[in-house]
């Protein structure tokens, strides 16, 4: 049995060795030469799974070890029988760990309260739904878009989008990028939010349309961009007009690329047989690798900022993307994970 992985892919390199052969490839550069004779295909977002890459070889599971799975072409894979698995909630603790230490951190330094604040979570899969249950433990109210899951458990704690715009403060996205969603932040998107809204990005780029987002920055309060368009290769005016710009890391703490792995190895193990990973997790580095419990009970606006900031400091990773925007993927790959915390 033969593998083949992204070599970026962390906790992986020698959990199959013992049992099968395997290839480590970056993302990008991984060809339909290095398939030919491979039964698994082992990738992040960098990898695009179609027919380019996958016709006339062996391989019949593809597993990413993340939730975005825009970048694998599932016509192709159902028609040719090839397993397609993705890693659902792997970092949710890490983007809401981002999106509330972003969110207090901006407003600290554009002075905005946040008091009484409505916040707009649009998609409420693992990552939204996270976000949410954060958002209420810190006294936000909450406006919840997630127009599949209406119609499949009902309307009831779900509002419109525009109903959402309208009443909200706080707006941060988390839907999956499909054709429903691409290009979703629109002109009239920001034409419905409020003067001196915060807008949050940490999704997927295509979400927004960058061009009406740069001509609404202007009336927005602050804007928050983890995900971007065009990735490598993003739009550094746009990271020049932005508050806080982070080379789609919302998602990379410690706790996040363990469950990312071990999902992903874990539906390989399944389908190639390898019974002795069929539990895997891996090895923390960390004597106690639990996320942290904060407590913010009774706490100022400042004081909560100031106790995230501590445990992530995004502005950190801010400023090493806006020093550098031409070193995206780079900034990306090597990055140091974080330890999650949770309320």
């Amino acid at each position: 049995m033969k593998i083949v992985a992204d070599k970026n892919i962390p906790f992986l390199e020698g959990v199959f060795e013992p049992y099968c052969e395997v290839v480590y490839v970056a993302g990008k550069e991984i060809t339909r030469a290095d398939l030919v004779d491979a039964d698994a295909l082992i990738i992040r977002t960098r990898t695009r799974c179609d027919a380019r890459l996958l016709e006339g070889t062996p391989v019949k599971i593809i597993a990413t070890a993340t939730i975005g799975m825009d970048h694998i072409d599932f016509d192709y894979c159902n028609a040719h029988k090839i397993e397609v698995h993705n890693a659902q909630g792997c970092n949710a603790g890490g983007v809401a760990q981002y999106v509330f230490s972003a969110l207090f951190g901006v407003a600290a330094r554009k002075a905005m309260l946040l008091k009484d604040s409505a916040m707009g979570i649009i998609g409420v899969g693992h990552v939204g739904s996270l976000v949410a249950d954060m958002a209420r433990k810190l006294g936000f109210r909450l406006f919840l878009c997630d127009p599949p899951r209406a119609a499949a458990e009902g309307p009831e704690g779900f509002c419109t989008l525009e109903e959402l715009l309208d009443n909200c403060q706080i707006v941060t996205m988390h839907t999956p990028l499909d054709e429903t969603t691409r290009a979703m932040a629109n002109d009239n998107f920001f034409n419905r939010m409020q003067p001196g809204a915060i807008f949050i990005n940490a999704s997927r780029g295509e979400v927004v349309d960058d061009g009406a987002l740069k001509r609404h920055i202007p009336k927005l309060g602050a804007v928050v961009i983890d995900t971007w368009n065009n990735e490598p290769d993003i739009d550094a005016e746009l990271v020049d007009m932005v508050d806080i710009a982070t080379p789609h890391i919302a998602g990379y703490s410690y706790q996040g690329k363990q469950n990312g792995t071990a999902m992903a190895v874990r539906a390989v193990a399944r389908h190639l047989g390898i019974v002795q990973l069929y539990e895997f997790y891996p090895r923390s580095e960390y004597a106690d690798e639990q996320p942290l419990k904060l407590n913010v009970e009774g706490m100022s606006q400042g004081e909560i900022a100031a106790i995230f900031q501590y445990n992530y400091p995004v502005f950190t990773d801010d400023f090493i993307l806006r020093m550098n925007p031409e070193n995206f993927e780079k900034i990306r790959t090597e990055y140091q994970y974080r330890r999650e915390f949770y309320l």
